[in-house]
């Protein structure tokens, strides 16, 4: 399930918002996207997959309005380790934070 959005990390991309078919988060204008139904991730981790910024954490071992630790998970190198696990981090340079390809979705021709 989805636990966590980091605001510090979040570049505002919404390719989580996107690309979540269970429309789980909310787009909020100029800010991180917002967990809006939680119950209603299935946790496929596709969110942490496309985040360019590891900004998101899902895991399957919560399922509970509990609320995480941003710094233990930060600590632990949790924040983005699916997409990592998987190998995706290879496919992408250092320092995901700067990848810009997310862009391409902005102006609505390309879709995700």
């Amino acid at each position: 399930m989805i636990e966590l959005i980091s605001a510090a990390r979040c570049i505002k991309c919404d390719l989580c918002v996107a690309v979540c078919p269970d429309r789980v988060f909310d787009s909020v204008p100029k800010e991180a996207p917002r967990i809006a139904r939680k119950s209603d991730c299935q946790t496929c981790f596709l969110c942490e997959l496309y985040c360019p910024a590891d900004a998101l954490y899902v895991s399957p071992h919560f399922a509970s309005d509990d609320a995480v630790d941003e710094a233990d998970l930060i600590a632990r190198d949790l924040l983005g380790s699916y997409r990592r696990t998987l190998g995706w981090a290879n496919a992408k340079p250092r320092a995901t934070h700067l990848d810009l390809s997310y862009r391409m979705f902005e102006d609505g021709t390309v879709q995700p």
